[in-house]
């Protein structure tokens, strides 16, 4: 017996910003699993910046995506068939074979998850990957203290909604944030307690955010790159950290200018530090613990966007690479 699915391919490398024609639906057929396999109804997956990356055929911190083979990311579906003493059929289970119906995997590849609790977008999101990459990169990268200021660039997304939250509760003293949108800013001020926040595109970045930081910065959380990376750098304090969690702004520009004062790194001793969320791994039970109790508390909201089929995974991914998300982007399969 098998089981026909749905699953996206890359069709071409993009250049510059992806198109649909990049992208490939096809069906494949999904045999029964064999011993210690399952397989899978993908209820939710996840899109993400880090996605576009991988369609680059450079070396990386993990393998590119292959032209003419299935795409893959997180996602969170129900077991519809088992071999494996492990995980049984009606078991909720996050793994890594989204862009797709279906997904034929071992079991020792998927976590079981409690969808009673949360659901199942949750652990793609507020206490999956971008609540550790939050959680990690604030805490444990940049090394937030109580009272210090805090500035998240690309604030309303799906990492930067919860670092701005994380902040406040860890004692920030101010948060702010960007955003790229009137109501994005509204947003995070009003619904998630950001102190402040600024429209990046209603003019002078640094403008901007010199009359929001007139003690300077602390700590910088950055999700963007280019010229908001630059305009903070001006207004770091001595011995800041600035923790790099993404540089979307960059993604799809390869023509995009270089920052032109990292001198600054050097007169205000700031330290600077990539990162990655594998790296972190070892904190997540403890994230898990800590943020579940602020859900629970109420003190944490959660943003996220949807977008409704298989068929539409594509304009999820283009959209939140374009901004159209509040928060996390999720793809409803079911």
């Amino acid at each position: 017996m098998t089981t026909s699915s749905k699953v996206w391919q890359l069709a071409a490398r993009p250049t510059g910003f992806p198109t649909p024609e990049d992208f490939r639906l096809v069906t494949e057929e999904l045999p029964a699993p064999g011993p210690g396999q399952v397989l899978v109804r993908n209820d939710v997956m996840s899109v993400d910046p880090a996605m576009r990356g991988r369609m680059n055929d450079v070396p990386s911190y993990v393998a590119p995506f292959q032209v003419d083979a299935a795409l893959d990311g997180g996602a969170v579906g129900t077991v519809i068939a088992s071999e494996s003493p492990d995980v049984a059929v009606g078991d909720s289970v996050l793994h890594g074979l989204g862009w797709r119906e279906h997904a034929l995997l071992d079991a020792k590849h998927t976590r079981v998850v409690d969808t009673a609790i949360a659901p199942a977008s949750a652990y793609l999101g507020v206490l999956g990957m971008p609540g550790l990459t939050a959680y990690a990169g604030l805490l444990d990268v940049a090394r937030m203290r109580p009272d210090e200021t805090v500035f998240v660039s690309g604030a309303a997304g799906a990492v930067g909604t919860l670092v701005g939250q994380i902040a406040r509760l860890r004692g920030a003293r101010l948060v702010i944030g960007s955003a790229g949108s009137a109501e994005k800013v509204r947003y995070l001020v009003d619904d998630l307690g950001f102190d402040a926040a600024f429209n990046y595109k209603d003019g002078s970045i640094r403008t901007q955010l010199k009359q929001l930081t007139p003690d300077g910065i602390d700590v910088f959380f950055d999700n963007v790159g280019g010229e908001q990376l630059e305009a903070a750098l001006f207004r770091m304090n001595l011995h800041g950290r600035v923790a790099i969690c993404g540089a979307i702004s960059q993604y799809n520009n390869p023509d995009a200018t270089g920052i032109r004062n990292l001198t600054l790194l050097i007169s205000k001793r700031i330290t600077m530090q990539g990162f990655l969320v594998l790296d972190h791994w070892g904190r997540r039970q403890e994230f898990v613990d800590e943020m579940s109790g602020w859900l629970r508390e109420g003190k944490v909201k959660v943003a996220e966007t949807f977008v409704d089929g298989i068929d539409h995974a594509v304009d999820g991914f283009l959209g939140m690479l374009r901004g159209e998300n509040l928060g996390k982007m999720i793809v409803r399969l079911t």
